[in-house]
């Protein structure tokens, strides 16, 4: 490697003089480099200057009002990154109950953050989950007042708007102890059960909501007490507490049932989880929509694989993967065969779904099995029945089939390229182009075309169609 490359072990060879001026002269003109330049130096003498420095950065970031508009969001956000990367490296490894405080004041400062940036690409939520994260990591190894800290849980959690605090009972459940968690329990019933206080009224006064201030505050307490309850049952192992914030109907929903009947199985509650998960499949055989099919088909598969009902499991398995082609389905049947009739029951799966009717399902499902030379004889059997529109999976399909099988390849990538131009679709247009590219690249590589249009043809019938959508034709440039 020259010695010329920047990299730590050059640069260190450089001296410390050098490295200083280097440093030095980089960090004008940028506060955030001047921030984590000074965070540096904090750092060498100590956690307590460390944490000194972080909570006058804390209490800065409180006070901005400065909208964040999304160029100087990525800056901000490097800005906490480099913040809780401090935490972690500098604080948590000497002092453990310094950085929980410090862990907790950074998650506080998402209201003020979030209130002048728009996070809608989930890059500061990130963060505050990493900072979740980092505190399950050391509030088993804090020390603290039991009873204080549930009670500090519930402020958090009642306060929090934009879910900064969700996960925190998981993360103190070791240091909240069955007392602490027993305390919460109580005080939260307690905190939902009373009247709206004036403070919570004002939250929801002049927001022209359907329902008067007072019910949007009990609605939403309610809401609240639902979710500790349920954190604090799953943090006791008390799956009869969790069941009893549902109804019998909403024992039904498919958004519900799963993760009950999960805990009902890891809790060695087999037969009862079976009911549960079985009442909501049948609930959802009578919608249009299967929505949350997945996650109840994956429990009740657990479910008769714990009871021993294998001839079930198989039928189950088998008649998923017939409607669905969901190749997860396939592979756990095939487990469940014995030796060489597995390979057999693969084979009768692969010719099921060459016949598929939904066509890019099966090229989807032939391609990431894999079985390529199915997928291609698919495309070559049914081209004229290509959605040019699904573009995601056909996409993937030709760049994956190009190289053994370029004819199958380009008829996927001319289904694109007419959907686009056919549609008249001028966002696609580079894509279109991109693709008409690919099958130029592709034409030297076969060496018969069959009954299907060759390059050549395909390009003068595309003149033909569509010669006047020069914007298109402007980027592929035959």
């Amino acid at each position: 490697m020259s010695k010329k490359t920047l990299n730590q072990a050059n640069l260190e060879k450089l001296g410390a003089e050098t490295l200083a001026e280097l440093v030095m002269e980089l960090v004008k003109g940028s506060a955030v480099l001047q921030r984590r330049a000074r965070m540096a130096l904090s750092a060498a003498q100590g956690p307590g200057e460390v944490a000194a420095d972080l909570r006058k950065r804390f209490a800065s970031l409180r006070r901005s009002t400065s909208f964040v508009n999304w160029r100087k969001q990525r800056a901000l956000v490097k800005d906490l990154e480099g913040l809780l990367g401090m935490i972690e490296t500098s604080v948590i490894p000497h002092d453990a109950n310094e950085a929980f405080e410090l862990l907790w004041a950074f998650l506080q400062l998402a209201l003020s953050i979030h209130e002048r940036t728009d996070d809608s690409n989930g890059a500061v939520g990130g963060i505050m989950g990493e900072a979740m994260e980092l505190i399950a990591k050391i509030a088993p190894k804090i020390s603290t007042d039991r009873i204080a800290l549930a009670e500090r849980v519930l402020d958090a959690v009642a306060d929090a708007g934009y879910g900064e605090f969700d996960g925190i009972i998981p993360a103190t459940a070791e240091a909240l102890g069955q007392d602490g968690l027993e305390h919460l329990k109580q005080i939260t019933k307690a905190w939902a059960d009373a009247p709206p206080t004036e403070e919570e009224l004002e939250q929801y006064q002049g927001y022209g909501l359907m329902s008067s201030a007072e019910d949007s505050v009990r609605r939403n307490k309610q809401l609240t007490r639902s979710i500790i309850l349920a954190d604090v049952a799953d943090a006791q192992g008390d799956v009869d507490a969790y069941m009893a914030r549902y109804s019998a109907e909403q024992l039904t929903y498919g958004t519900i049932a799963p993760d009950v009947a999960r805990r009902l199985l890891d809790a060695g509650r087999v037969d009862e989880a079976f009911v549960i998960v079985t009442r909501a499949r049948v609930a959802e055989d009578g919608k249009s929509y299967r929505m949350f099919r997945y996650d109840l088909d994956a429990v009740y598969e657990d479910c008769l694989d714990r009871q021993g009902k294998t001839d079930e499991l198989k039928a189950h398995l088998w008649t998923t993967f017939e409607q669905t082609l969901n190749p997860a389905s396939l592979r756990k049947y095939l487990k469940l065969l014995p030796d060489f009739d597995d390979i057999e029951a693969e084979e009768a799966a692969l010719d099921f779904a060459e016949t598929y009717q939904h066509l890019e399902a099966a090229i989807r499902f032939l391609v990431d099995w894999p079985s390529h030379e199915r997928a291609a004889r698919v495309v070559l059997a049914r081209a004229e029945e290509l959605n040019g529109d699904a573009y995601h999976t056909l996409t993937t399909a030709a760049d994956t089939l190009a190289p053994e099988h370029p004819l199958a390849a380009t008829l996927i990538r001319r289904a694109m390229v007419l959907d686009t131009l056919s549609g008249g679709k001028s966002k696609r247009y580079r894509y279109a182009a991109r693709h008409l590219g690919d099958c130029q690249s592709s034409d030297a590589a076969i060496e018969d075309y069959g009954d299907f249009a060759s390059h050549g043809q395909f390009l003068e019938m595309l003149k033909q169609d569509h010669g006047r959508k020069h914007g298109f034709w402007r980027l592929a440039d035959p």
